[in-house]
């Protein structure tokens, strides 16, 4: 009964503590979002990234440096205590919502994979200049424009798109991919699905998970434009090209992949182009603070790491978690 109270307890933790962090930051967030408009779209994502990815941060960190040392220090191998109906059902959803983040994580992994070899068997390698990574042309009935792939990437263009796109709208679109590519937003995506999936039967942080999407796209336009107000001009008007030869009704879904245009509504590429048009004719005068924010990352993940790591080492404290998992026992039976 020992090691199965002491499971319990730990896959109820890591649900509670993800699930209310996760509706705390959700929280603030709205409460703050009208403030961080005066900062880039790029800061603005990665503030949504760091808040988002939090919550499952904080409750691995924390069961793992106080919740089972206190347990295995304090709590006696033979005890009268049972694992309630209540926490049993807690710790089965938590451990639930685990599983099948692992296998929709793998079911993802596995469809990109066989995707991406059916499109490398039909496309045609070519060459874009400035882009470091690998592109390659193919049919498809999709205007696909899109770097695919996490530790390889690599750029898919459909030829209806080369032949749509003029030479400045075509150097303006992979201005586009460079952006996602220099900030690693596949990387990122994937990290945000399983933080997503890990909470897939109670489902909080939606809202982050999109306003981070539609930062990471504003950032990617912002990077391409912010070379001259014609490469602004020239991406708006390969947006307008691209959404108008989407098929009806079709979106392009997947998993790894930063899409230039994927499943978004038709009023999110109405918004992304009169910001463009913003752009060229002012300018980008938002407050760019990426080294003030990656410290402030820094400085939070360091201080908190600190901190757990002389709470587990003080007995008072260990003490105290302890008695708080004794009512929690008491009050799950």
């Amino acid at each position: 009964m020992y090691e199965l109270l002491g499971i319990c307890l730990v896959l109820t933790a890591l649900l509670a503590v993800n699930t209310l962090a996760s509706l705390l930051l959700t929280a603030l967030w709205r409460l703050g979002e009208r403030r961080f408009k005066d900062l880039s779209a790029h800061s603005r994502a990665e503030i949504l990234f760091g808040m988002r990815v939090s919550p499952p941060a904080l409750a691995v960190i924390s069961v793992g440096l106080l919740l089972i040392p206190a347990y295995v220090a304090y709590e006696p191998h033979v005890t009268a205590e049972i694992v309630s109906t209540k926490l049993a059902m807690l710790s089965l959803l938590s451990a639930g919502g685990l599983v099948l983040a692992l296998l929709r994580a793998y079911r993802s992994w596995s469809a990109t994979r066989s995707l991406l070899r059916g499109w490398l068997r039909d496309a045609e390698r070519i060459d874009l200049g400035g882009l470091p990574i690998p592109a390659f042309r193919l049919e498809h009935s999709f205007p696909i424009i899109a770097v695919v792939g996490t530790v390889r990437p690599r750029l898919f263009i459909a030829a209806k798109v080369l032949h749509a796109l003029s030479k400045e709208e075509l150097a303006a679109a992979i201005a586009h991919e460079r952006g996602h590519l220099l900030a690693q937003d596949n990387l990122k995506r994937s990290v945000l699905r399983a933080c997503r999936d890990i909470l897939m039967l109670a489902p909080v942080g939606k809202s982050l998970d999109r306003a981070w999407a539609q930062a990471a796209e504003a950032a990617a336009d912002e990077h391409a434009a912010r070379e001259n107000s014609d490469r602004a001009l020239n991406l708006a008007s390969a947006l307008v090209k691209i959404a108008k030869m989407i098929p009806v009704r079709e979106r392009a879904e997947m998993p790894l992949a930063a899409y230039l245009i994927g499943a978004e509504e038709t009023e999110g590429v109405k918004t992304r182009v009169r910001r463009l048009l913003d752009i060229a004719s002012h300018g980008i005068d938002k407050r760019d603070n990426q080294s003030f924010i990656q410290m402030a990352h820094f400085i939070s993940v360091t201080s908190f790491a600190v901190f757990a790591v002389a709470a587990a080492s003080n007995p008072r404290v260990l003490i105290s978690v302890h008695e708080m998992i004794e009512r929690t026992v008491r009050l799950l039976c």
